[in-house]
């Protein structure tokens, strides 16, 4: 059923497939609030059943393109999904690189699994997609997300004034990226 699957130890990465809706909207509906100072306002029907395999759809589209990588993050010994990584923006020619974006669920923080997960999706968009570059930016506030990526190997690479709008407001944001040595 799923588009793709990657295993970790404790998880399995899997770009979910339109009829998967159901296990993506219970993640979002129940992380809601843990997320909301992290992430964009969204319409009161965003994170509906109906809307979330809508999107679903798109990402497959994405998907089959070469354009994005979305993963549900599933894990193995319940068969919850405990987070999202997603890898957008892919962009090939001389630049062969991305963005990252992540989210975890609250009762899953602290446990390693987003680095546990990002190793797994990293290794697979630089060895098998051979990506150049992985560009991850996150709000100043966000100190987990500075030490998740500082530990993954990625480096700052600058500052951005009113780079996105997250929480009703524009917020700066710290520009990383983690660069394939092995295409260097």
């Amino acid at each position: 059923m799923a588009l793709l699957e990657l295993h970790s130890a404790h998880l399995d990465l899997v770009v979910l497939a339109p009829a998967q809706a159901e296990l993506e909207s219970a993640y979002h509906l129940d992380n809601q609030q843990h997320l909301a100072p992290w992430s964009p306002l969204r319409p009161a029907d965003y994170y509906s059943p109906e809307q979330v395999r809508l999107r679903l759809e798109q990402q497959a589209v994405a998907y089959s393109f070469g354009n994005a990588v979305h993963f549900a993050l599933l894990e193995k010994a319940s068969g919850q999904m405990v987070g999202t990584c997603n890898f957008t923006g892919i962009m090939r020619g001389a630049f062969q690189a991305c963005y990252l974006g992540y989210s975890l669920a609250a009762a899953h923080q602290g446990r390693g699994l987003m680095h546990e997960a990002l190793q797994t999706a990293i290794g697979h968009m630089f060895d098998e997609l051979k990506l150049h570059r992985i560009m991850a930016n996150y709000i100043p506030d966000n100190q987990r997300s500075a030490a998740l990526l500082e530990r993954l190997g990625f480096e700052r690479e600058g500052y951005a004034r009113a780079y996105l709008q997250i929480a009703g407001r524009w917020q700066d944001h710290v520009l990383t990226a983690r660069v394939n040595d092995a295409l260097v």
